[in-house]
């Protein structure tokens, strides 16, 4: 367990009311610290410290994974939300320990063609059944504003990137610009997870079945592709960049191209198609938020408030996915554009 991290154990034992024979923390988390307790329950806290606007919001986390649980989607069962800061020092709330794979790696390595594909299908599977939930029906109503997600959304990273800005990075500034001015006609309204990857899932000991989507800190109500497109990041950004898959021998792999995927997502979600220009600002807009999370990444780091080992890598990756959001912009306009620069 980090030192800054360490919790008083003896004030959640009288919290919750039995004995901590085991705590640990998570390696992941980088923006909420995650600790294990008698391998038996998680629980997620705030970071302590000074933190940016609406950050690190673990009671929408817990609200979103409350309403999910009961209409049956894979998630960890939750059991309380304290949000007295007087308990541990920050707010926090604990769900079931789901025993399964993290699997870290999008290129799957070690497993068979039919493994791999097997597990991108279920992540498809999921993310479509999350857009399919009608959010009224399960009491997530006033979850968000419907309307405006990615205009607000624009807004609110270049805020929190701003907050966080540490050195100048061209195509950042571009991309602020340019995203709010270029925004197409919202796609409908659903629960958007907001940091749908790999390894915010655990899949089944051995079967190609996710038991349970993590990190819902990002979530609210918004424009499903947007959301999707996220998800769908991977195949744009190298391996070596973050986590993705571009540039790899996907068939030789048994991993599904883009536009395959993004066909089985519209027949899951009865979408007829997604328009291409459309598509691509999507890809924009996501590689430009991302970039803005590793910059307040990047920001906590220097603040010494970072929740994991793991942060200064995620911090290092700014400048390229600003670049490469920066890029998908020159793609819309057939390479037209000039005065930016990573």
């Amino acid at each position: 367990m980090e030192e800054r991290h360490r919790i008083d154990t003896a004030a959640l034992e009288k919290y919750l009311g039995f004995k901590i024979e085991i705590i640990e923390q998570f390696r992941g988390g980088q923006s909420n610290p995650t600790y294990k307790i008698n391998n038996k329950y998680v629980l997620r806290r705030k970071p302590p410290g000074k933190l940016l606007p609406s950050a690190h919001a673990v009671d929408r986390e817990y609200k979103v994974i409350s309403a999910l649980h009961k209409v049956g989607f894979p998630v960890a069962r939750p059991h309380v939300l304290c949000e007295d800061e007087s308990v541990i020092g920050t707010a926090f709330y604990v769900m079931d320990f789901v025993a399964g794979r993290v699997l870290w790696d999008p290129s799957l390595p070690g497993m068979t063609r039919e493994q791999r594909a097997a597990i991108w299908d279920e992540q498809n599977r999921v993310i479509a059944l999350l857009h399919t939930i009608d959010f009224q029906k399960i009491g997530l109503t006033d979850f968000g504003k419907p309307g405006n997600y990615i205009a607000r959304q624009v807004e609110r990273w270049s805020k929190q990137y701003r907050a966080s800005e540490t050195q100048r990075i061209e195509a950042m500034d571009g991309l602020i610009d340019w995203l709010p001015k270029n925004i197409p006609p919202e796609a409908g309204t659903s629960v958007v997870h907001g940091d749908f990857r790999l390894d915010n899932t655990i899949f089944h000991p051995t079967e190609p079945r996710i038991l349970a989507v993590l990190d819902w800190e990002l979530s609210t109500l918004g424009d499903p592709l947007a959301d999707f497109a996220y998800h769908c990041m991977s195949w744009h950004i190298p391996p070596d960049k973050f986590r993705g898959i571009a540039g790899l021998d996907l068939a030789q792999l048994g991993i599904p191209g883009e536009a395959e995927y993004v066909k089985k997502y519209c027949e899951r979600t009865r979408r007829n198609f997604i328009d291409p220009s459309h598509w691509d600002f999507y890809l924009a807009y996501n590689l430009f938020r991302i970039a803005a999370i590793c910059q307040g990444i990047a920001k906590r780091v220097l603040d010494g408030t970072a929740a994991s080992s793991f942060a200064q890598e995620a911090a290092s990756k700014t400048v390229p996915l600003a670049a490469l959001g920066w890029k998908m912009v020159e793609k819309i306009h057939g390479g037209r554009l000039s005065g930016r620069a990573a």
